[in-house]
């Protein structure tokens, strides 16, 4: 894949944009649990938050703060077995984290009800803080800018932690689906070639998570990557694994973006109020011409992927490209709509996909020469076949896919979308 052909599928594919604050941090689950090294009955977690009770015996404090044993039992078969196989590339830090990523190793269909509790946790703690925030408007100068400082970075603990609630949801919905994340892209020691996609495919699955309508748009995302590979998957490429990255990020963030529109397309085609009057489109038929390189200059990148979204136009692979009921829906938006959906909500979904993709690919190692330009000479180049390329673009559209339905799912119980 050339520089020209990645640099494409933001702009021809309308990439969302997304929010300029973000976080930090990273995650990986284990079947062994988080920062848990040994294994078999009896492994026993301490959390400095309220827990699960439903999920292990009563819980005790053990300080005056909160603070409580949550015991998680496990074969020593099932321990062994799965100890050296990641669920997710991330590793979760937060006792919150920790805690879900604990129950999602060893009873999945008790997430929800975790998760429940972690958020009354959340509110409780953010509730109180109002409270004593508007008591704080009495102290000194000096206090109160100490005061201040302290909640804030109560308030940044909060976010990590919704963070990795989010994720830990993102990674169920996986579970859910029997597809498995990739693991972080190194080449194998098993294969003599080096190749790093020796990973299950899962291509079918991944595909039949999404409307008719939507994966049609992920298959034309899909050919403005792979462009005339699409037709021969078994070839394998030398290709820079900083690219990569960034286009599993682009992917990510396409598929938020598809996910809300799809949610909002489903809806008014269900009421049979699509644009003139929704015939054609039912149909199957485009009412609106699309010219081949056309483009959303409304919608544009986080600067993380900037140097990717740089932009050709779709003609490169115009006869990839087809016509698709939701792309012509989205062509019928004005621009202020446009500009809107086309916009990561949050700063906990922006941080997740920045920690999620550095949890695949690792932490890139970018220089900029005093001329301005951007010195590649430590980018790692990966060997990878076009069918593990595709694999790695479906999943990063279903995992933007599934962010969309968690953010939306846990702003209905801890509110924390400001648009």
């Amino acid at each position: 894949m050339d520089a020209a052909a990645t640099a494409s599928l933001i702009r021809s594919s309308v990439l969302p944009r997304q929010t300029p604050d973000n976080g930090a941090g990273s995650m990986f689950l284990t079947a062994s649990g988080l920062g848990i090294t040994s294994s078999g009955p009896g492994r026993q977690l301490r959390f400095k938050q309220n827990a699960f009770a439903r999920f292990s015996r009563p819980l005790q404090s053990s300080t005056t703060r909160r603070s409580f044993a949550v015991r998680a039992s496990a074969s020593n078969d099932d321990a062994s077995s799965s100890a050296a196989k990641p669920i997710a590339p991330l590793q979760l830090k937060s006792p919150a984290g920790q805690f879900l990523s604990q129950i999602l190793l060893t009873h999945p269909h008790l997430v929800p009800a975790a998760v429940e509790q972690q958020l009354d946790q959340l509110q409780t703690d953010r509730d109180s803080e109002e409270g004593q925030n508007k008591d704080a408007s009495s102290l000194p100068g000096t206090d109160i800018v100490l005061y201040r400082r302290i909640a804030e970075l109560k308030e940044n603990e909060r976010r990590r932690t919704l963070e990795e609630i989010l994720y830990a949801l993102v990674v169920q919905k996986f579970m859910e689906a029997n597809v498995s994340l990739v693991p972080s892209v190194t080449p194998s020691s098993s294969d003599p070639s080096g190749r790093v996609d020796t990973w299950p495919t899962k291509v079918e699955k991944l595909e039949k998570l999404h409307s008719p309508e939507m994966y049609e748009m992920i298959h034309n995302h899909l050919a403005l990557i792979l462009g005339p590979r699409m037709g021969d998957l078994a070839s394998v490429a030398q290709i820079s694994k900083l690219r990569v990255g960034q286009v599993y990020a682009a992917s990510v963030m396409y598929g938020y973006f598809l996910k809300r529109v799809d949610q909002r397309f489903q809806l008014e085609k269900s009421m049979k109020i699509l644009p003139g009057g929704g015939g054609g489109l039912d149909d199957g038929e485009t009412s609106v011409e699309q010219p081949e390189n056309m483009t959303f200059q409304a919608v544009s990148s986080h600067p993380e992927v900037g140097s990717f979204a740089g932009g050709v136009s779709a003609k490169g692979f115009g006869s990839e490209i087809k016509p698709s009921r939701l792309r012509t829906y989205v062509m019928s938006f004005d621009s202020e709509t446009l500009q809107r959906y086309a916009t990561i909500r949050t700063r906990e979904a922006v941080g997740i996909i920045e920690k999620h993709t550095e949890a695949l690919f690792g932490k890139p190692e970018i220089v900029i020469a005093p001329d301005g330009t951007v010195d590649s000479s430590k980018d790692e180049q990966i060997k990878i076949s076009f069918g593990g390329m595709k694999r790695l673009v479906l999943e990063a559209v279903t995992f933007g896919s599934f962010l969309w339905d968690v953010e939306s799912h846990v702003d209905a119980r801890y509110h924390f979308v400001l648009n």
